[in-house]
Formats: structure tokens, sequence, C-alpha cells
């Protein structure tokens, strides 16, 4: 066999001297074979190094695969890192793989990658849902049992469980402590694009706390960036108005990073901010990020545990499940605004 291939059920049969059938009946335990074969077999199979291959057994038999399909518009973020975490602990006690792909938030990229999962005949389906896709494609596989679970955001076109966050509340919460810190001009940097589902629940738990307060709510205060470079010049757009505001907050962790990394390169520390989403190191900031905590290794078990049940044969009607979010008080956000300066 050559060096540079990987071995296969041939070389296994024709190492020990039998038909590939054999092997096969041994490996999957669905034939009689005597006791030497099975330990001959076994023993050619760690020699070779051989792996079987799952994918096409499943396909043969016409069952699913041992793997749990995750679809997240962002390898880079943390948050779906975590809610990733989450899912793996959850599935792996279960003897289930996860297998996860990057949609770059891109409808075509997601359904690429959904239907690619599809054709493992994966045994459930996890989509962190990207702006403008749809999913009645997915209505017959659901029909047909398959576990399909939206993480963090719906989907469109398809009613199925749903995990996602207390956006709105988190929201209305962080910002209703910058006012009962004194602030009353609160800038808002959101995600982009404008249409995400997160960004217009936080959006929405903003203005209901500025409403709450009885403050009006002032367009040129809200503004949107997609990455920490656009939220740096945001803020900067934003303390560069003629009533500029007293306290940001940023609509997600990488939102939350561009602030923070324009208030020092500005040398503004009398700027009280608040995040949703906690980010890597806050407690190491000066002053310390005081954030609106999302719970994500929650969401990712919450969600296994929501298509595990469904994969024992749950068939209520759909449900959503929301995993509550936590104001942390770190310094950041408890800033009172500055006196204003005499004319």
């Amino acid at each position: 066999m050559a060096a540079n291939r990987r071995p296969t059920l041939a070389d296994v049969a024709r190492e020990v001297g039998v038909s590939a059938k054999t092997v096969s009946r041994v490996l999957n335990e669905d034939g009689p074979a005597s006791a030497q074969t099975r330990e001959q077999v076994l023993a050619a199979v760690a020699r070779l190094g051989f792996q079987p291959n799952l994918m096409a057994r499943n396909i043969r038999v016409g069952g699913p695969d041992t793997t749990v399909g995750l679809v997240i518009p962002d390898l880079a973020n943390p948050f779906f890192g975590a809610v990733a975490r989450g899912i793996e602990d959850a599935v792996g006690d279960r003897g289930l793989t996860l297998l996860m792909g990057s949609s770059a938030d891109d409808p075509g990229r997601e359904r690429a990658l959904t239907d690619k999962f599809l054709a493992r005949r994966i045994s459930v389906l996890m989509v962190v849902p990207s702006v403008g896709a749809t999913h009645s494609h997915l209505k017959s596989h659901r029909d047909a049992g398959l576990p399909i679970v939206f993480l963090d955001r719906p989907g469109v076109g398809l009613t199925t469980d749903i995990v996602v966050s207390t956006n709105r509340t988190g929201a209305h919460d962080g910002v209703a402590h910058l006012i009962a810190h004194g602030h009353r001009r609160i800038g808002f940097i959101g995600d982009l694009p404008t249409r995400l589902y997160t960004r217009r629940e936080r959006l929405a738990g903003y203005r209901s706390a500025l409403q709450e307060a009885g403050l009006a709510h002032d367009r040129s205060l809200v503004t949107n960036a997609h990455d920490q470079h656009g939220a740096s010049a945001a803020t900067s757009q934003l303390l560069a108005l003629a009533d500029p505001p007293t306290a940001l907050f940023a609509g997600n962790n990488i939102v939350a990073l561009g602030i923070v990394t324009e208030l020092a390169r500005s040398h503004r520390k009398d700027v009280a901010v608040v995040a949703f989403d906690d980010v890597a190191l806050a407690e190491a900031l000066e002053p310390a990020l005081t954030v609106v905590a999302q719970n994500p290794e929650e969401i990712g078990k919450a969600a296994a545990a929501t298509a595990l049940a469904r994969l024992d044969g749950d068939r209520s009607r759909t449900r959503t499940v929301t995993i509550p979010t936590q104001l942390i008080s770190r310094g950041s956000g408890e800033h009172p605004p500055a006196a204003p300066r005499e004319a």
C-alpha cells in the first residue's frame, strides 16, 4: 500500500486474507464471524490505522450520521465559539460529534453549508440564520424527523425550535442603568445590517428605557458598525457632535472593543459605557467594563437539549427558549456625567 494513501476496507481484507464483506460484518457487528476472524480483523485495523467511513455506511443502510451540523456567522467571534462549546459538551455525552461551518452572514453560503450537512445525513441541524436567508427548503427535512434548531435569531419561512437571549430586556436594563447614574444623552452603536434581529431587539430595548425615563429618542445618537474599526469611527463621530453623548451603549462585544479603543486613544475617561455581551479581559480594562452579559454556553446547551429531546421522539409544539441576560457592574457604566462647562 502506498504510504500517501489512506488504508481501505480492501486493504484490511487483503491483510487478513478474507473478503471485504467479512471485514464489514466484523466492523459493523451485523453478521456471523468466528472469534479468530474477528480478532484478526481488529488487529489488522489497528495495525493499518484504518478508519471506517461512517458517512458512507450510514447512507448505505439508510440511517443518520452520528453528527450535529452547526452553521454560525463568524468563527472568530468568541460568543459563537462559546455557543459551540455548550453544544459540543451536551451532544458529546450522547456520542454525537459536532461539525461546524461559518456562513459569514451570507445567505448563499449558509444554504450551501446546510446542503452539505444534509448530504451527510446528520442527526441534528442547528443554524444561526443569516440576514436575508429563507429556510422553507428545510421543511421537508423537519417533517421527516430531523431536529432543526435556530440559535440567537429566528429563521424565516420555517416554524421550528428557537433559542435566543433576552435581547430587548437586557438592552433596556443596560440603558436604564446609565440613566440611573444621571445620563440623559446616551449614544447607541448597533451592529449591521440594521435588519439584524439582535440589533433591532436591542435598539427597541434602548428606546423603551429612554421612553420609560421620559427622555426623547434623538436619532443623531444612534449609529451602527460591524467591526471594531467601524465602531471606533462611530464613537469618534458621536463624541464630535455639538451636543455629544455622555454615555454609550454598545450593541455587541465587537462594537464594545471599538468603543473602548477609541476612548483610550482620545484619552476620554469621562464617557460611561455599557456593552451588550461580555468581553474577554473586561475586568482588566481601566475602568473595568460594565456589561449586559449573555450566557452563550447556556444557549448552546439549551439548543442541544431541545434537539436531543426531538431526537428521542418529542413531537410537542415548537418552542422558543429564552436565556436570561445579566447586568454586571464593573465601573465603566457607573460614571456620572461630567458637569457641563460654563460658557
